[in-house]
């Protein structure tokens, strides 16, 4: 019998539901699921912190892309919302300026909305953040 494939799971929100993977396949299986428009910021997203971070590591976790350096850990994640897509920097607090998302110890978010993507400000952000100390092993 042969088996077709199927578009992944969306969960609540829209995120798309990928299993648990390192490597780019993964999260590029996740950003082609990432619905409507979204898709769109998590190619552009994925695109720019590659560009910044040439030697950058990618994974999926918890249903969200990871992106880190080896052996210094993760630095920053992305999570489809209902109305955006949430990027949390993990020492986002160690970031000049810090981004304006969070009340916890050390990670700082930014919500993306459909057109307000600054590549720019997220490039010294992507910069600054994989130059940190990162959580958990990549």
């Amino acid at each position: 019998m042969k088996q077709h494939a199927t578009k992944p799971e969306l969960l609540a929100g829209g995120n798309p539901r990928i299993p648990k993977a390192d490597g780019d396949a993964a999260v590029q299986a996740y950003i082609a699921a990432m619905p409507g428009w979204k898709s769109a910021i998590g190619r552009r997203l994925d695109e720019l912190i590659v560009r910044t971070v040439p030697d950058v590591r990618k994974a999926v976790k918890w249903n969200s892309p990871f992106y880190g350096i080896e052996g210094q850990g993760w630095f920053l994640g992305f999570h489809v919302f209902a109305r955006y897509v949430k990027v949390s920097f993990f020492q986002g607090t160690s970031l000049q300026p810090p981004p304006p998302g969070g009340k916890g110890k050390d990670a700082r978010w930014i919500d993306i909305h459909e057109d307000d993507l600054d590549e720019a400000r997220l490039a010294a952000w992507i910069r600054q953040a994989a130059a940190l100390p990162g959580w958990g092993k990549t």
